[in-house]
């Protein structure tokens, strides 16, 4: 269908070669819009980066499991390690990042940043978009400070991971522009949300909710933000510009016999399924904690998204 709209919006040119845009005669090659941004895959990026478990992956798993030299540079530090990359035409720039706690050798804070500028040129909704994932271990005195509220305390969550990026970023981007560009654009929209919620101190009680909290952002109009925590662990999901549309993912699955619901946010730790793993993922071992059903049995229905 969209292929369909496509081709009725362009017509083909004879004397250059290349498709026109009846809404605003800009030469498009069609093949930009039709054919894949190429390899590696988003999916791919993504696994490398789900592959890094905090407090147990070593920096040489990591360098197993992330980095793919046939498409990426990597940055190295004492305590930090960042695979970056860049699609066809530099549409699509991507970076995973993790940071090791100095003392034990662990994986520390990982980050994964997805940025796609693909120019506007026949739709009135913006190609471009941002998707940027962390999870950190924090720190005890995060956690131990007395705090005005839980709302206090969500954002001074944020604050840290802020703070802790920040550092992360500058000891592996001092001397690689693309990391630099990333930086900034990820220190901006966190720093608006930041304004957000000072302004409006109770809308962190929505940051762990299903939708999060939304704001405006300067150059992609529009940004969603997520953020939860499992004991010390904190999982940041931001979406900016296109990107938001897709915010809102996995959904949740009743099992029609007990009740019981698998919310792919929270997992199933009790029985070894860690928070953010969907329902199609979870282990075939894997059966109802309130009657024992099974994934595969029929008893399951959708429910809700997380």
């Amino acid at each position: 269908m969209r292929a369909a709209k496509l081709l009725a919006l362009v017509f083909y040119c004879g004397l250059c070669g290349c498709a026109v845009s009846l809404c605003g005669c800009i030469p498009v090659d069609i093949g930009e819009f039709l054919t894949p941004g190429g390899k590696p895959s988003d999916k791919k990026i993504v696994s490398n980066y789900e592959q890094t478990e905090l407090k147990v992956s070593k920096a040489a798993d990591v360098l197993t499991q992330v980095h793919m030299p046939e498409y990426e540079l990597l940055s190295k530090s004492k305590s930090v390690i960042a695979c970056q990359g860049k699609k066809r035409r530099k549409w699509e720039v991507w970076f995973n990042a993790v940071a090791f706690d100095e003392n034990e050798l662990t994986a520390n804070r990982k980050y994964l940043f997805i940025v796609n500028e693909r120019p506007k040129k026949l739709f009135t909704e913006p190609w471009e978009g941002v998707r940027f994932d962390c999870e950190t271990v924090l720190e005890g005195d995060v956690l131990d400070e007395p705090y005005a509220n839980e709302n206090a305390r969500r954002v001074a969550i944020l604050k840290r991971v802020l703070e802790d990026f920040r550092k992360d970023m500058d000891e592996v981007g001092s001397d690689n522009k693309k990391l630099k560009i990333c930086r900034m654009m990820v220190n901006q929209a966190l720093e608006t949300v930041l304004l957000k919620l000072d302004s409006s101190p109770a809308l962190a009680s929505k940051l762990s909710e299903p939708e999060g909290v939304s704001f405006s952002h300067t150059n992609l109009d529009r940004g969603r933000i997520q953020m939860t925590r499992v004991d010390d662990v904190v999982k940041i999901k931001m979406r900016l510009g296109s990107f938001t549309k897709k915010f809102i993912g996995e959904r949740k699955y009743k099992c029609s016999e007990c009740g019981y619901i698998y919310d792919p946010v929270a997992g199933d730790p009790e029985h070894g399924v860690k928070p953010g793993t969907s329902f199609k993922d979870l282990p075939d071992y894997w059966v109802c904690p309130g009657c024992g059903a099974g994934k595969s049995e029929k008893t399951w229905v959708k429910c809700g998204r997380k």
